[in-house]
């Protein structure tokens, strides 16, 4: 028999999607009004929360804690997940466990993100940590080179990662089609 505890979503919040730099805001406003929202949607107070696991990329290491101490200063601990396009649902998954470990009762998992017009590099200086995944990919037929002009190397990359895993989904499922692809990004 599993020992696990069962884990529930209770609440959920989001912000309104917004381009880059368009609003006024930072990224402990987001946190704080996604945070709030989660919390109304749940009908529990944050002073219930044992733990957060904070999610972002474009941030500094403790963004977690600055958006967590938005809804309040409980001395809980703030783990900071950056996991690229994944860190929301690492976020979550990683929730998830403490609960089902028994270490809590109730944690939040908290994403927010500000970025900047265009994608961008933070360490162009370092190899890309997906050149080892393109460099395999060039060598199975992948299309070498940036996607577009002006586009970094990292963020081609990425792209392309994702567009020919959409294409090898497609042959694998024929049933599937590419409007599938676009409800799910649109969601």
């Amino acid at each position: 028999m599993d020992k696990r505890k069962r884990t529930f979503v209770v609440g959920v919040g989001t912000t309104k999607f917004e381009r880059p730099l368009t609003k006024n805001w930072d990224y402990h406003d987001m946190g704080r009004e996604a945070g709030k929202a989660a919390l109304e949607d749940a009908k529990i107070p944050y002073s219930k929360i044992q733990a957060v696991v904070a999610s972002y990329c474009y941030g500094e290491p403790t963004c977690g804690q600055r958006a967590a101490y938005e809804l309040g200063l409980s001395g809980v601990p703030v783990f900071n997940v950056n996991n690229n396009c994944s860190s929301g649902s690492s976020a979550l998954m990683l929730a998830r466990r403490l609960v089902q470990s028994g270490i809590e009762d109730c944690v939040m998992a908290l994403g927010f993100e500000k970025m900047e017009r265009g994608l961008s590099e933070r360490y162009p200086e370092k190899e890309s940590p997906v050149k080892r995944h393109m460099d395999h990919m060039v060598t199975i037929g992948a299309e070498p080179g940036l996607i577009q002009p002006r586009m970094n190397a990292m963020t081609s990359d990425v792209v392309k990662l994702y567009a020919y895993a959409a294409r090898e989904y497609l042959e694998k499922y024929p049933e599937a089609n590419i409007d599938d692809m676009v409800n799910i990004s649109l969601g």
